[in-house]
């Protein structure tokens, strides 16, 4: 992939990402961090592609002129979906982008309504609330958890290796997930310690240490595909190995650090403020990236078993 093609790609993801307005500045502070690291790491300016969405609104058909590839261009349109899907279900103005940039791309409508479909499932299984093992125990105090620490570590721990193994697979849609799985791991910790939750309430806590959701997902595609994760197009979108591990080894990490920071969180009364919270994630981050390489064989096993057409029933089971 040339840089030609590099540069449409992410310049549709930072469209998809602003499709809504992207009105809360939390999250467009995320999605411009994302710009400014991505740039850095690209040689493209990222920074002023940014700018220019935000402002100019470039034209969609010149945007994606240089994705002539069908595998590039079915994947800078999955990749647009999980975007628009990543913090909920996507509202009017994320669908009427979306559909345009199917038709600009003229992209099969079999292949656009699949990739449209099972982000819908996901991001609909994301907002159901999950199941009654999950919810605290009757006459439950606050703070002080109905989960024993063994089971805590068990729930983390599998939440990350999850989502490590969702980064390995091959098929880009399974990147959708993981957030999703992120954001029920919040729930579960806080509903275990008494405290009343809906998933508005674990996307807060994300975005109070730094995670935006739109920002993380757009980061999450675009370290593959400066990475060199996506192959040679002849061939598919392949993955090198040594990418693939980096890029799992950190949606390890992130999940281990916002499960262990949340645990921090609500069994000390929701007292920790931001500035706490995310210094405390930032340190359980690099903790948690030398953690990974540990259980690598337990994420290869659990990628083996993930099949992407049943993306909305793995988020269920969390």
């Amino acid at each position: 992939m040339d840089t030609a093609q590099t540069r449409s790609i992410l310049t549709v993801a930072l469209m998809a990402a602003f499709a809504d307005g992207l009105k809360d500045d939390r999250e467009r502070a995320a999605v411009k961090q994302v710009a400014d690291a991505l740039g850095g790491e690209s040689g493209i300016d990222l920074p002023a592609l940014y700018r220019d969405v935000l402002l100019s609104r470039p034209d969609l058909a010149q945007v994606v002129a240089p994705l002539q590839a069908p595998e590039a261009r079915q994947y800078a349109y999955e990749m647009a979906v999980g975007i628009a899907n990543a913090d909920g279900v996507q509202n009017a103005a994320e669908t009427d982008f979306l559909q345009r940039l199917a038709a600009t791309l003229q992209l099969p409508v079999s292949q656009a309504g699949a990739a449209a479909a099972t982000a819908d499932a996901v991001a609909s299984a994301a907002a159901e609330s999950p199941s009654t093992a999950a919810a605290p125990v009757a006459g439950a105090v606050l703070g002080k958890g109905s989960l024993s620490q063994a089971e805590l570590d068990k729930l983390i721990l599998s939440a990350s290796i999850t989502n490590a193994a969702l980064e390995i697979l091959p098929e880009s849609i399974a990147t959708m997930a993981i957030i999703p799985l992120q954001m029920r791991l919040v729930y579960r910790i806080g509903r275990s310690y008494g405290y009343p939750m809906d998933m508005s309430n674990a996307k807060d806590f994300a975005a109070t240490l730094g995670i935006g959701l739109t920002g993380q997902y757009l980061e999450q595609v675009g370290r593959k595909l400066l990475g060199g994760l996506l192959g040679g197009l002849a061939g598919g979108l392949g993955r090198s190995v040594g990418h693939q591990a980096a890029s799992s080894g950190m949606a390890f990490a992130t999940t281990y650090a916002l499960g262990r920071v949340a645990q921090r969180y609500y069994a000390g009364g929701r007292t920790m403020d931001g500035a706490v919270l995310k210094e405390a994630f930032t340190a359980l981050l690099a903790e948690a990236r030398g953690m990974a390489p540990q259980y690598r064989q337990q994420i290869e096993q659990t990628a083996s078993t993930i099949d992407t057409r049943s993306l909305a029933s793995l988020i269920k089971q969390v």
